[in-house]
């Protein structure tokens, strides 16, 4: 599993929550809340509108406030294939 966190908002009390990334692609990211055996993974998918993630754990909405063309280029520059900038 990767060190990756990203920040979170918890909608019902308005704070904000670092989760570790458990796997992300553009159409879901899958995150992890807690540490241990008390640790719960959630999955965020992209709202409807485009702005944003959201995903339930334990009755609570969850919000990663980041648009679906952010979300898209991180994932590309963390997969970024290195051996293209190479000199020929």
């Amino acid at each position: 599993m990767s060190d990756k966190k990203i920040t979170v908002r918890i909608t019902e009390t308005d704070k904000t929550m670092d989760v570790v990334v458990f796997s992300e692609r553009e159409d879901k990211i899958e995150v992890v809340l807690g540490e241990g055996v008390h640790s719960v993974k959630c999955e965020l998918l992209p709202t409807a509108n485009g702005v944003a993630y959201a995903g339930s754990v334990m009755g609570r909405e969850v919000v990663y406030e980041r648009s679906r063309e952010q979300v898209r280029e991180d994932v590309e520059q963390a997969n970024h294939d290195y051996r293209d900038s190479r000199r020929r």
